[in-house]
């Protein structure tokens, strides 16, 4: 696990007690993919409390700092427990509701966010499989141009993506790619279709490799035919703006301020409104976690062991889009 004591944790949440049931905050601190399972905080002892089907996975974990009993358990050691805090924003209405019902004598506290400040520096073990990860994605990116042979399909494409991940040793595709051809790259987040490649398209890919439980994700353009003066401009630009963010990252730099250098060389070249999404975001367990690299985001600083995609892109209804993405090792 994570070297975060209860008693750490405990004083971030400002909770005597914590229960903690999202599978990702759960690999994250016990080192296990499991499918199911409470795990209850206390000052001296992380509790998980698993079913039978679970309990032979549950039990090889070996820190000190850790206990495991049967799901039915947790309501003797809810008893004594009058606050606890909980993930509101993954835990469901109707487990809230039941959780109220079993554990009477018990006010929860709705917390967010607490296990995540923690997850965003990454120590040697994690970088090692977010590198991993990474690598495998490049090899993906470098087979797409032998694979854009005219009549393939964005949907045989994208599973073609899934294939070499799994072929190259990755646990599949960190998040469902996008591979969008011609008019389709105007769209962000397109959704693979039956549309077949025809010579002059541009291609857009964003894609990510998955390495025991870590997520990569890149992003680039490649062009079918000769590209026109004003998309091979629109490129170089977003590789400009890119390479300048990414030289500007740093622990101890804004977020906001990051967000700023690319918009600034978008804004000189009149692009600034086609830019319609963030500049980036933290990549971790989750595609989506820890920082968002945006002047619209409330800033925070950047931390040693961070690691964020950047990713600037612009898209014009209609008729094209590009986006160019990296991840950056925050140090």
């Amino acid at each position: 696990m994570r070297p975060i004591t209860p008693k750490i944790f405990l004083a971030a949440a400002d909770t005597p007690a914590f229960l903690i049931t999202n599978l990702t905050s759960l690999r994250y601190l016990t080192g296990l993919p499991l499918s199911d399972g409470i795990l209850l905080v206390t000052p001296k002892k992380y509790l998980l409390f698993v079913d039978r089907l679970t309990r032979d996975t549950a039990n090889t974990i070996t820190h000190p700092h850790f206990a495991v009993y049967d799901s039915a358990d947790i309501v003797k050691f809810m008893k004594d427990i009058t606050q606890c805090g909980f993930e509101s924003d993954s835990v469901s209405v109707q487990r809230m509701g039941l959780w109220k019902r079993k554990f009477k004598s018990t006010k929860f506290m709705h917390k967010t966010e607490i296990l995540e400040e923690f997850r965003r520096t990454k120590d040697t073990e994690e970088l090692k499989y977010l590198h991993r990860a990474e690598r495998i994605t490049k090899e993906l990116l470098r087979r797409i141009p032998s694979a854009l042979r005219l009549g393939i399909t964005e949907e045989k494409l994208a599973k073609q993506l899934q294939i070499w991940a799994l072929e190259l040793g990755a646990d599949g595709l960190a998040f469902d790619p996008i591979v969008a051809f011609g008019t389709h790259t105007s769209s962000p987040h397109h959704h693979p279709t039956s549309r077949s490649l025809k010579k002059g398209h541009i291609v857009q890919i964003d894609v990510g490799a998955m390495y025991r439980g870590y997520r990569a994700d890149r992003s680039e353009v490649f062009f079918t035919g000769k590209p026109t003066v004003e998309q091979r401009a629109i490129y170089e630009m977003l590789c400009t703006a890119l390479r300048h963010s990414m030289n500007f990252i740093r622990s101890g730099v804004s977020t906001n301020a990051v967000d700023e250098i690319a918009r600034s060389i978008l804004r000189k070249h009149g692009v600034e409104k086609s830019f319609t999404h963030a500049l980036g975001h933290g990549v971790g367990l989750d595609i989506h976690e820890g920082v968002i690299l945006s002047s619209k985001a409330p800033p925070k600083i950047l931390l040693s062991g961070e690691v964020v995609a950047v990713e600037p892109g612009v898209y014009f209804p209609g008729k094209f889009g590009m986006r160019v993405e990296k991840m950056v090792f925050v140090s």
